[in-house]
């Protein structure tokens, strides 16, 4: 089938894009690529896609109203796996016009083109950072969301409200996907394991917030991809036991989801550290600091609606993935 990607530039969208590819599907990736972070990386992640022959690039952004009408009608795609988002919890922070330019006003172009083409299924990304003021754990889909902490938060939210709105109105299958802490090889540069492995191998000090008190359900990116595609291929269903008298904010009588997608067990962010020395073979000079604001100080994912649904679960340990992730900047930074 056709399958248009979003952030294909990306690191997920990137990785998703590839195995859509290798397995037979043609994709349609679309990316603005902005300068938040290193534009290099985001080519030569496209370089590998654009080998493909039954890959199309368009340069794009969501917030281009008329660009994605045309864009949906030249290439009406089957399905939709909508990546592509200003990311960055602290950046929000600074910069609030990004958030409601690509993640609020894009994210409405995505659905108004799926309503419009007849899309069978979007599946888009949502994020941990709703569980925001929460602190019973393990974050589930069936807890209330309603006092995020960054506007990167709120934008994710709003997300799945809209989400469930087009599901409910037009009858559009969608599933959100709440993402925990993801990395691996072609990661984003803003992200820990990035930051820490440059640092480290230049001999600089890292920065440890919350005094190294953090605990990240650290998702190895393959273990991301398989359960990404496994929802993208299963449909949203509605579900007849729903009730609004006792609502499951996870479902509805509309054809709905919401599913947590993270290793189901969190890890240390000292450990983590750990772990990467003993990769890196380098001890770290660590600066410990307080708490950031807008940052959570504990992420653990239930991922037993994504298990029963669609028989999967994330399950690469930190000490089989930083070693991969180190292997790829060591390779691909020439370190």
């Amino acid at each position: 089938m056709t399958v248009l990607v979003t952030g294909a530039g990306g690191f997920i969208g990137f990785h998703v894009s590839r195995y859509l590819l290798e397995r037979g599907d043609s994709v349609v990736g679309l990316d603005n690529l902005n300068p938040y972070y290193d534009v290099r990386l985001k080519e030569a992640r496209l370089a590998q896609l654009t080998t493909h022959e039954r890959f199309a690039f368009a340069r794009l952004n969501l917030a281009d109203r008329q660009g994605m009408e045309e864009m949906f009608v030249r290439h009406t795609p089957e399905r939709v796996i909508h990546l592509a988002a200003q990311a960055g919890v602290r950046h929000s922070l600074t910069h609030p016009h990004a958030y409601i330019d690509s993640n609020l006003v894009g994210f409405l172009h995505i659905l108004e083109g799926c309503r419009q083409t007849g899309v069978r299924h979007l599946t888009y990304a949502s994020s941990s950072s709703v569980y925001g003021a929460n602190t019973k754990l393990p974050f589930s889909v069936q807890d209330n969301v309603d006092h995020p902490v960054s506007l990167y938060a709120v934008s994710k939210k709003a997300n799945e409200l809209l989400a469930h709105t087009y599901s409910h109105a037009y009858h559009l299958p969608t599933t959100g996907l709440r993402f925990f802490t993801v990395y691996g090889p072609w990661g984003r540069p803003d992200m820990a394991l990035f930051i820490f492995t440059k640092a480290i191998l230049a001999g600089e000090p890292i920065a440890v917030f919350n005094y190294g008190r953090m605990q990240r359900a650290f998702t190895y990116i393959d273990d991301i991809v398989e359960g990404v595609v496994r929802v993208h291929d299963r449909r949203a269903q509605p579900n007849p036991h729903w009730s609004g008298r006792n609502p499951d904010p996870g479902t509805s009588t509309a054809p709905y989801r919401v599913y947590n997608i993270g290793h189901p067990r969190p890890v240390g962010l000292l450990h983590f550290i750990e772990v990467l020395e003993h990769t890196l073979g380098k001890k770290a000079e660590k600066r410990l600091l307080p708490l950031q604001a807008g940052d959570i100080p504990a992420t653990w994912a239930d991922v037993a609606d994504l298990m029963k649904d669609v028989g999967f679960r994330p399950a690469t340990t930190i000490e089989e993935g930083i070693p991969r992730f180190v292997q790829w900047y060591r390779e691909y930074y020439r370190v």
